[in-house]
């Protein structure tokens, strides 16, 4: 018996060993497979000389953005006359101070204050380009006036930059635009392609009396664009863990809008005697939030987001190198990374915000109605149509006894079809930046707010969203918020960003 114990222990000791060689060759294997899948993923980057750069008066430029911020021009959805004489003023100024810009350019005032203005090429069998930039500005947050370091629309160059409203978002791109124009006409350059420039007016509440009418008026004169560029991602600086150089991301497709509306209906009553468990309104409406909240739309590290990360993985450093060149093997460890932040779970679904909830208005009184809305950044690939039945079929389980009414709100939008990044137009941006802006690395990205730009798809192709603003991660917050600012080299960055890609796009 105790021989047969050690023959046992012996063929158990022989099995086990066996199987820790296999897992160990299993593991050299595994390993060999990352390591030769990590190196052998050369860089995607243009290998481009850098130029020299056209000269710009970067102290006049600053002084003219900053007239352009004391400009208030806030806008309206429901006021399309607000703030008139602000935008008036602005167009004048624009005018006054780009006087050989306005010389070769032909402008038209488009719907109640929006701009389009027209270069016309030599040849006109090239499609246009289409450079677009915003007037309108979001308000300033009640409350937080005293937190600027300046006054939000007094316009102050100070410390080399220029603070205010607008600065960034978007009135650094239009000054840019314009002084680049203004360089180019005073050089004599002439283009050999039509150039516009499209300056939207209400941009920030949905473009539809702005870009929307532009976009309608150049198809009803039978224009198709080359391809249109308009602000979007940026040139960012320690965002992305393991990359330590800049990387300009190029927006080649944005993300859809989508609000629906819920409505439930119960029976009202006392309070005193309530319905079953889960049958009255706000416990129906809370139980449909809940399994919509809980039940996200699908995440995946696919389209657009695989592209970026490919195209930045040889670029990386450590582990993320190593992470992003095998998403065969890391992919559900990097994306349940990425869903764990907000900005980075935008990119790889289609997201749910539940925004606003009412019902009841005392409190002994059981409501006959609960409402809710909840909006949807729509992915590419999902549409307007299946994120509905996605809302309808939620109401429908978690509530099967609610009396439902599901509505869509106005200003919806369809997620933008994806620009191609092998297009001569999205090469063309990416030399742009690699020659301006050496070391700094381009890959595409995904656009999760709207742009005026989705109003241009029906005429163009080939719509990207990219301005070389400069931001760290402390600068993200001033998007949109208190002491907005760009610096006087960062807006030089711009204006020879905007000349040198209008030379190589409409030049000879």
């Amino acid at each position: 018996m105790h021989a047969s114990f050690k023959r046992r222990r012996a063929t158990a000791g022989r099995v086990v060993g066996r199987l820790l060689l296999a897992i160990a060759v299993i593991l050299v294997g595994l390993a060999a497979v990352v390591g030769v899948n990590t190196w052998r993923h050369d860089s995607r980057q243009l290998d481009v000389p850098a130029v020299t750069p056209v000269a710009v008066d970067g102290a006049a430029a600053a002084a003219h953005l900053a007239e352009a911020v004391r400009a208030r021009t806030v806008s309206s959805a429901t006021d399309a006359q607000l703030n008139a004489d602000q935008f008036r003023q602005l167009h004048a100024m624009l005018e006054a101070r780009y006087p050989k810009a306005h010389a070769v350019l032909q402008r038209e005032q488009v719907g109640d204050f929006a701009l389009l203005y027209t270069w016309k090429g030599a040849d006109p069998s090239l499609k246009p380009i289409m450079l677009m930039a915003h007037q309108d500005v979001v308000p300033i947050a009640p409350g937080t006036e005293g937190d600027w370091t300046q006054p939000p629309f007094d316009g102050v160059v100070k410390d080399g930059m220029v603070w205010g409203r607008g600065a960034w978002d978007d009135k650094g791109n239009l000054i840019s635009q314009m002084e680049a124009i203004e360089l180019l006409a005073a050089s004599g350059f002439k283009p050999r392609r039509t150039i516009h420039l499209a300056f939207g007016a209400d941009e920030e509440v949905g473009g539809e009396r702005g870009a929307k009418q532009i976009a309608a008026l150049l198809k009803s004169r039978g224009e198709r664009l080359d391809f249109v560029i308009d602000e979007g991602l940026l040139i960012t600086e320690g965002v992305l863990p393991g990359l330590t150089k800049p990387a300009a991301l190029i927006g080649v497709a944005e993300k859809g809008f989508l609000s629906v509306q819920l409505k439930v209906g119960a029976t009202p009553g006392h309070s005193s005697m309530p319905p079953p468990q889960g049958q009255s309104a706000i416990a129906m409406m809370s139980a449909t939030l809940k399994r919509l909240d809980d039940d996200q739309l699908p995440a995946g590290i696919r389209g657009v987001a695989q592209e970026m990360f490919t195209t930045l993985a040889p670029e990386m450093q450590g582990f993320s190198r190593v992470a992003l060149s095998n998403l065969w093997l890391f992919g559900p460890l990097l994306q349940k990374q990425l869903e764990a932040s907000g900005s980075s779970n935008a990119m790889l679904r289609t997201t749910t915000a539940l925004t606003i909830v009412q019902a009841g208005n005392k409190d002994n009184v059981l409501p006959g109605r609960a409402e809710a809305t909840v909006n949807f950044r729509l992915l590419p690939g999902d549409t307007i149509a299946s994120v509905t039945a996605h809302v309808e079929d939620a109401a429908k389980a978690a509530a099967p006894k609610g009396k439902f009414e599901l509505s869509r709100l106005p200003g919806s939008s369809e997620a933008s079809p994806v620009s191609p990044t092998q297009s001569a137009s999205y090469q063309l941006i990416n030399k742009t930046v690699r020659e301006l802006f050496p070391g700094t690395v381009v890959a595409p990205g995904l656009m999760i707010g709207a742009t005026d730009s989705r109003h241009m798809i029906e005429i163009a192709d080939h719509v990207y969203r990219f301005s070389p603003v400069r931001a760290k991660p402390e600068d993200l917050p001033r998007f949109h918020g208190t002491n907005e600012r760009i610096t006087e080299a960062n807006l030089v960055e711009l204006i020879r960003f905007y000349h040198r890609l209008v030379q190589q796009a409409a030049g000879a």
